[in-house]
Formats: structure tokens, sequence, C-alpha cells
């Protein structure tokens, strides 16, 4: 039985509410003004429950796209006991609805277990559109735009040193390191707060916040998500189990938002904090014109949001993205040795790279673009929420709907990236520069119109650093048994909304001694 599904309250637990269930999925329905427009195609939907039995526990994403594929409509629709769930399987469909009809199409729904059970409210991905999501939205976008987010370049470049020196102590283990300096990197970045070496507590907090959030974002992975009044169920009643993983996690997620900002905090009492997001808009609140301490006290709140944000947002999603990339290069040996010949001609052999070079590295920066397109590390993204009735393609799309735009598929439009399967980085290339005509895949990965993800400009070059560091200094090969045999990975995804790769080994050695040298001259 798979992780998620043990987190789902079981089907004979509902006895006891049955009769009220049915009578919530009635009155759900009865809310909802019906046009004579017919719904999008979906399947058959049973009395009550509706579609409930037909929503996958994990990798929804891929059961969706079949229905997509068996019903020929690049929108569908499921009801789950009264809830109306859309999907959206092209980018004609994601554009239209997200972007041309952003002001529709930007709400969040309810999300029981992650806002209500384990308290994600300062989430900006969750939040509610209105005049705090555009002030905490507008903070985070004026620090880390494609402009402002130049000035993190020396720390995400000693971040990717760190990692190289990290891998050439231990090849075998690759996946820890990356985390290390994925989270050293936003900490710094975020609260100007230098993590231990291992085993660090602020790290540890962020891992277990962000691995619940993964689980419990997934449409379907909670029936209290279906059915809200079962978070009134008491903890004790067996079956509740829900309950208590939500009372857990809820520490994990608290600890995240307030442990580093209340060590930003002394450090700038005692006068030793440096640079950093969170200190930096601290110190500018104190030289302030305003007296008023309510503002104060709100403007610093809002500051705490953001930060809290740039410190989830930015772990996670760079650690899975760099597991696929090792992943394809295990996968596709040929691309890695291009991109090695064209750091080797425009850097030399073993010489570090700069984001100056980056406009001279088309092949490396089209390997990065694969490495987002190829595997999708929010498959889903947030889930849209659409509050009055609208319609798209002769459909209705009722109001109250939760409307996804299926990221996973989109990735593999055939319409849009020719034979989608293997990891081809010349897609994004023609007569040796990239290509502008081709879809740039972080339009898709990171969201969509006005919930868009402020962080993609800082998240994307942090992983270019970092590619193409790894890809000028070392190899990264198939590990070999005591026997001799290749072990090969099994590509295995995790099954949450942040998909990152299951553990797997490979091997990591310096390309050569000079480039061995170039790693440790870094110190």
């Amino acid at each position: 039985m798979s992780d998620t599904t043990t987190f789902a309250l079981p089907v004979l637990t509902l006895v006891v509410g049955v009769g009220s269930l049915g009578v919530y999925a009635l009155a759900r329905r009865a809310q909802k003004q019906r046009s004579r427009l017919p719904l999008p195609p979906g399947p058959k939907k049973l009395p009550l429950v509706g579609n409930l039995f037909d929503m996958p526990r994990e990798r929804p994403w891929e059961a969706w796209h079949l229905f997509s594929q068996k019903f020929d409509s690049d929108i569908v629709h499921f009801d789950i006991a009264g809830n109306s769930i859309v999907v959206l399987e092209s980018i004609e469909a994601t554009r239209e609805l997200f972007e041309r009809r952003s002001s529709l199409y930007s709400q969040r729904g309810r999300f029981p277990m992650v806002l209500e059970l384990m308290d994600w409210s300062w989430s900006l991905g969750l939040l509610k559109y209105g005049d705090w999501w555009r002030r905490a939205r507008k903070a985070m976008h004026d620090s880390f735009n494609v402009s402002a987010v130049k000035q993190f370049q020396p720390q995400q470049t000693k971040a990717a040193h760190t990692l190289l020196r990290g891998l050439l102590q231990d090849p075998r283990d690759i996946m820890s390191p990356i985390r290390h300096m994925a989270a050293a990197l936003i900490m710094d970045v975020t609260y100007g707060i230098e993590v231990q070496p291992k085993n660090d507590p602020y790290i540890q907090v962020v891992t277990d916040a962000m691995h619940a959030f993964a689980l419990t974002s997934v449409p379907g992975a909670f029936l209290v998500d279906t059915f809200p009044i079962l978070k009134y169920v008491p903890s004790w009643v067996p079956g509740a189990g829900f309950k208590r993983l939500a009372a857990e996690w809820r520490k994990s997620i608290q600890a995240m938002f307030d442990a580093p900002w209340e060590e930003t905090i002394r450090q700038l009492d005692a006068d030793t904090a440096g640079q950093s997001f969170a200190a930096d808009a601290l110190r500018a609140l104190d030289h302030s014109t305003t007296e008023n301490r309510d503002v104060i006290e709100q403007e610093k709140y809002l500051i705490k949001t953001v930060a809290a944000n740039v410190y989830g947002a930015g772990a996670d999603t760079t650690v899975a993205s760099l597991g696929w990339f090792v992943l394809a290069m295990l996968a596709y040996p040929e691309a890695q040795k291009k991109a090695q010949a064209e750091l080797d001609e425009v850097l030399g052999h073993g010489n570090l790279p700069t984001f100056s070079d980056q406009a001279a590295l088309p092949y490396t920066t089209a390997l990065v673009k694969e490495v987002l397109r190829w595997r999708a590390v929010t498959p889903l993204g947030v889930p849209h929420f659409v509050d009055v009735e609208d319609e798209y393609a002769g459909y209705r799309i009722p109001a109250g709907s939760t409307v996804i735009g299926n990221v996973w598929a989109l990735l593999r439009d055939e319409n849009i990236y020719p034979d989608p399967i293997p990891f081809k980085p010349e897609r994004f290339l023609r007569d040796g520069k990239l290509d502008p005509t081709v879809r740039d895949p972080d339009t898709i990965a990171f969201g969509f119109g006005r919930r868009i993800c402020p962080g993609k400009t800082f998240a994307t070059t942090t992983v270019w650093i970092n590619v193409a560091s790894m890809l000028a200094t070392l190899n990264i090969e198939k590990c070999v048994d005591a026997e001799g045999k290749v072990v090969e990975p099994t590509y295995e995804a995790f099954p949450g909304l942040i998909s990152g790769p299951l553990p797997f080994e490979c091997a990591i050695t310096p390309r050569s001694q000079q480039a061995a040298q170039a790693i440790q001259a870094t110190l």
C-alpha cells in the first residue's frame, strides 16, 4: 500500500457519516447555477460520490492525461462528491483561462488539510487572491525579479563550489550534498544564516515541512479535502490518523516560519547581521518615516511571510531539479559529453564557469531547459479556483470549480516538444544558438498567469550555475557493483506535489587532476 493511500481516511470509517455526506454532496450541487451548456467530458459519475473512486491517490497527473486522451479533449471534468474539478491539458486552455481570464482564475480553494489543519496560512501559493497577497508578491518580486536576482550571483556561485567540494568527499551520495547546498544557499540569501555542515536544524525543519506539503497538496490524497466536515472528527477516532499527522506536521511548519526569522532578529539586535532579504528589509523599515506601530508590525509580518515563502520554495524545487539532472546524465551520457566539450572549448578544460559565461554556452543552457522539461518538478502546480460559472470551448465550468493545469502533460505535449520522451537538449537549439521559437519550459513549470512563481529566475539561475560547474569538472556515471555489473537507477519519482527522484546511487569522479585542483582551489 502506498504512503499517500495510508494517509487517506479509510472508506469504512465513512459509514458513520454517510448520511450527512450525502446531504452535503446534494447541497453542493444545488448551490450551483446550471446553464444549458454541457460539462467538459469525463468519466461516468456515480450518484452522490461522482468520480470519487476515479481519483488516484498517487500521480493523478498521469491518470488525468489518460482520460484526456480517451475523450480527445484538452479539458476534462470530474465530480468528487459535489466538488467540481476541471483539468486543463493544453497550452491553449491554460493560456485562455489562467492568463487571459486571470481575474477569474487567480483564486485559490479551501484546502482543509493543508490550510486549516496544518496551518500553511502564510503560504503565498495557497493564499487567497487579494490586497495582502498582492503586497506580499510585490515584495518578493522586487527582490527576486530578473534584474534584482543578479545581486545573489556571488552566493549562488559560492554554493555551487561548496557542492563540488562535497561531491569530491563522498562521490556516491549525491542527493545529500545537493540538498545541503540548496538549503544553505536559501538560508544565506533569505536570512543571512550560515548553516552547519551536517545535521543543521534549519535544514531539517524545512525538509520535514516541505515533505509534508508535497504529500498533502496532491488533490485526492486526503478525504478531508473532499469532505471538509471530516476535520471535526476527533483525532482518537479510528481512521482519523490524518488529524494526528496534521498536528505533528504543524510543528515543523510553525518552526519553519518562526525559527530562522527569530535568529535574524537576534543578529540585528546584536549588530552582527550581514546582508540578506530579511535583514535588509527590516533595516529599511527601521529607517522609514512611519511611527504607526500597527503599520510597522504589519510590515514586519509581511517581510516574515515573504522570507518564509522564499525559504520553503527555494529549497525543495532546486534539489528536485538537480536530482533529475544527474539522472538525465546517467541515462543520456552523450548529452553530458556534448556539454563538457562546449565547456572545455569556451572555458578551457578544468576551469569553472561564471554567470558571465552563460551567453557563450548555448548547449549547456539548452541542457538546463531540457532538465526542467524532461521531468516536471511540480507536475500539477497549485490548483486554481473559480468563484463564478464560466464557459470554455462550448463547455460549462461550474462556479466553485478547482481548475488544474496538468504541467506534467504540457511538458510532454508533442505539439510543443516533438518526440517528448527522450532527453534532447538539441530541441532548444537552431544553428548552434538557442531557438527563441521553442517554448521555454519555465513558462509552464513555474505556474501560470498571476500565480506564476515570482522566484523562478532565482531558481533557474541556481540550477544553471550548479549544472555548468558540475559538468565542467566532474564525470557523472552509473555505479558498478562488487561483481562488476552496472547498477541501473530506477528513475522513479516521489509521488507528491513536488516530485523529485527517489534515492539512487551514482559514481562521481573528477574529470582530471586539473579539474580536482580547480575544485579544491575554491576554498
